[in-house]
């Protein structure tokens, strides 16, 4: 790797970077187990569909192997507060650290006065009974929601998400599924809570944050990691040009043209002083996994076109409703649809990308070292796309049984 004011990479050099910092590449990118990975990932995204397992577990387990799940849900939540829940790419557990650094969007929303919804008139009696009682759950509250969508929430629900949106209450644990909501005067520390850096001083650190998570990232990856908009994504801009989000330009073969000859990628500095060195991780992908959340990105990093189709009518999924890629060789070779029977893991859909022996023979370590994780002693495989490897993985799979 030439390092100049603006340092050329090759395709192959941007991915391997990019594996080792999101920790799959390399014994050090893994190492500090799980309460690690957080701050190297600084966002891991929530989501309800539970599969396997509910996505934030997926995420560590990619990168970890078959680590305890309660482990996982120790590491994020747990007393004294170690992350908060809070708005960045999507839903995210986020460090406690970056409480701080999310107050620019706690003001706009303060200043937005809404939400999706209106704001009910019994906010502040929510949060005087937050205040008495608390911490709370929404049943607490008086119920989740009032009907099954997100759109038929509750007033207390409104009222609730309102005040964690605007950071006077925050949650830092859940019970089970559920979040639990406390001021934010009590669960977090006092440092942590009174600081208020200005908007410029937060997407600085965030933009800096998400350079060091990602390793390699165009403009467009690192605003869409925090979702940055208007004049946010300015401020990231100004930031880059002046050196001050301290991320180095980089140029990466293939991945698009700006003016001239200048950078189309900005870089973790430490992420480029050493070379990427050992073996990347095979392994199954939540699709929130932020290796791979958004689309444009994976499609860069891999060639590969991935959507989640579980909100797709059954008739019109191609891949399955919560497809998982595979990744191996810093590849990703193939797509399985997972379920669960009793104690057999169901792939009810493989999709190769590739028909090569490694790719077949990856997949099926995956499925089993997936299926010993969940505590499952059987895997079976319902359709294989194409067809033809049908054989070749029950084969594989027959002779990588643990």
């Amino acid at each position: 790797m030439n390092v100049n004011p603006v340092t050329e990479l090759s395709a192959d050099d941007a991915r391997r970077l990019i594996l080792r910092a999101q920790g799959f590449l390399g014994a050090d990118s893994r190492r500090g187990g799980v309460p690690a990975l957080l701050p190297r990932l600084r966002a891991v995204q929530l989501d309800t569909i539970s599969v396997l397992a509910r996505s934030h577990e997926l995420v560590a387990y990619a990168r970890l192997g078959a680590v305890p799940r309660a482990a996982v849900e120790h590491a994020y939540w747990d007393e004294p507060a170690r992350a908060f829940e809070y708005w960045a790419h999507a839903a995210c557990i986020l460090p406690v650290e970056d409480w701080p650094y999310y107050s620019f969007r706690r003001r706009a929303f303060k200043a937005s006065k809404r939400r999706w919804h209106r704001v009910p008139e019994t906010v502040d009696a929510v949060l005087d009974k937050v205040r008495a009682d608390g911490p709370l759950t929404t049943g607490d509250l008086g119920g989740a929601k009032a009907g099954g969508e997100w759109w038929d929430w509750s007033d207390s629900k409104i009222a609730i998400e309102w005040l964690l949106d605007i950071g006077e209450v925050v949650c830092t644990r859940r019970v089970g599924w559920r979040r639990v909501y406390d001021l934010a005067e009590r669960a977090l520390p006092a440092d942590v809570r009174e600081a208020e850096p200005s908007d410029e001083e937060c997407v600085r650190y965030l933009t800096r944050r998400a350079g060091q998570a990602l390793g390699v990232a165009t403009r467009a990856d690192l605003v869409d990691f925090v979702r940055l908009r208007k004049e946010h994504a300015v401020m990231l801009d100004a930031a880059l040009a002046d050196g001050s989000a301290g991320l180095m330009p980089v140029r990466v073969e293939g991945w698009g043209s700006r003016a001239g000859h200048g950078p189309n990628a900005w870089a973790d500095p430490e992420a480029l002083a050493t070379e990427p060195r050992g073996r990347v991780r095979t392994t199954l992908l939540s699709p929130f996994d932020s290796l791979i959340w958004e689309r444009k990105r994976t499609e860069r990093l891999f060639g590969l076109s991935h959507r989640l189709e579980a909100y797709v009518p059954a008739p019109k999924r191609v891949h399955g409703y919560f497809a998982m890629p595979v990744l191996a060789g810093g590849r990703l070779v193939a797509r399985v649809d997972p379920a669960r029977e009793g104690r057999t893991l169901v792939a009810k859909r493989v999709t190769f990308e590739s028909a090569a022996r490694a790719a077949v023979e990856s997949t099926a370590r995956a499925l089993w070292e997936a299926a010993s994780w969940v505590s499952c002693d059987d895997v079976r495989v319902e359709v294989t796309n194409p067809p033809d490897l049908a054989d070749s993985l029950r084969a594989a799979l027959a002779a990588t049984t643990p």
